[in-house]
């Protein structure tokens, strides 16, 4: 570390019921449960009920990928429309895309 400079903090969030952004909006390379090639950014996954809650939650078959995600402030900010634009934008995609997903 370089004299003077901080450590930057990671502030890890408790996931908002229903919000489901990272469901839709990031991109999973590997295997789902009926979704043997992954997921591309901005598909809704098959396993995001219309809750918002994903149906693998708590379930041994919830891929790896998904038990390792950790909501944090800077990933998820304060609503789930900040989850989705700022999600969107690292994945390269557009924000409005993936909000459509959530309106079936």
């Amino acid at each position: 570390m370089i004299a003077g400079s901080t450590k930057s903090q990671v502030e890890f969030i408790e996931c908002r019921a229903g919000c489901g952004a990272c469901c839709v909006a990031i991109s999973i390379s590997s295997a789902i449960p009926g979704m043997p090639n992954g997921k591309p950014a901005g598909v809704r996954c098959i396993h995001l009920n219309t809750d918002g809650l994903c149906a693998l939650f708590g379930k041994p078959e919830r891929p790896s990928v998904c038990l390792g995600f950790r909501a944090e402030k800077a990933v998820c900010g304060s609503t789930r429309e900040e989850a989705v634009a700022i999600i969107a934008g690292l994945e390269g995609i557009n924000a409005q895309d993936v909000m459509r997903q959530f309106i079936k």
